[in-house]
């Protein structure tokens, strides 16, 4: 098995969706369509690795701008691993990334792996398991397909390390995910977007202003679960995101350690409720 050559490259976003596959067997709960919103982010960002055709590795080094990346999917097949076909893949990613801030959710085993290759903990992510409520719509609240998108795209700036316009325009506009805004006195304080998972339903992102903002929020999104079971994750740099969650009896399930290769953005964790995802940040 030492003498197999591994050729990466680009995926297809066919292949795109065996990652999430494969994601979804590690226990990871990927959205069912999350695909073509992913692929939209940077499509030279997602890496398969092959020895004589057949897939066995995957990442994801996803570059938002010159200055900021992200990692994500990073898999191996559970009989290839050990052989060093795992990091042939990983130096391939850091490769694409060059010098920008990265960053990455990594699962608590593999944190001081990380800390080698210079990421630096920043804060954990909670995921937070619950049901659906009943609620009736609080006052300010739209949906969001009724904002322009210059507006959500300027507020989701706000709150993500750098822009993402063609991510966000297929995250927010696609049938596959619902939304809502939250509107004062014109002016749009917070968004939510919640979407359905191999189990069950997620939210993310969820930004708001204050913790009464997104608690409208989570509401409006929590109710459209009818009853399934609904992920938040939740940054615990935010108390306020983790007795969010907590107040509507929500339990923890699994948590992960955002890490940066060369600092926390200047961003306001504050408002950050739900991240977006733990795949792409």
């Amino acid at each position: 098995m030492t003498g197999d050559r591994l050729t990466i490259r680009p995926m297809t976003l066919a292949e795109l969706e065996l990652a999430l596959d494969w994601a979804a067997a590690e226990g990871w709960n990927p959205g069912i369509n999350d695909a073509a919103a992913f692929y939209a982010a940077d499509p030279g960002g997602f890496l398969i690795g092959e020895i004589d055709g057949e897939p066995i590795s995957t990442i994801s080094a996803v570059r938002y701008d010159e200055t900021f990346g992200f990692i994500g999917f990073y898999i191996v097949k559970p009989d290839r691993r050990g052989q060093g076909f795992g990091l042939q893949t990983w130096n391939e990613a850091l490769r694409l990334l060059g010098d920008r801030n990265f960053a990455l959710d990594g699962v608590l085993a593999q944190v001081e792996n990380y800390r080698k290759f210079g990421f630096v903990p920043a804060y954990r992510h909670i995921r937070y398991q619950g049901t659906g409520i009943a609620a009736t719509d609080p006052d300010n609240i739209v949906t969001l397909k009724d904002i322009p998108f210059a507006d959500i795209f300027h507020y989701d700036h706000q709150h993500f390390p750098a822009p993402r316009p063609a991510f966000l325009q297929e995250w927010v506009t696609s049938p596959a995910r619902a939304g809502y805004a939250y509107i004062n006195d014109g002016n749009l304080c917070g968004y939510g977007v919640i979407r359905e998972c191999r189990t069950g339903l997620k939210i993310g992102p969820l930004f708001a202003e204050d913790a009464q903002i997104a608690e409208s929020l989570f509401q409006c999104l929590s109710k459209l679960g009818d009853g399934k079971p609904i992920f938040l994750d939740t940054p615990d740099a935010n108390p306020q995101a983790i007795s969010l969650a907590e107040s509507y009896g929500m339990k923890p399930v699994f948590e992960c350690v955002r890490m940066y290769t060369r600092g926390i953005p200047n961003i306001n964790i504050s408002h950050i409720f739900g991240t977006t995802t733990l795949e792409l940040g």
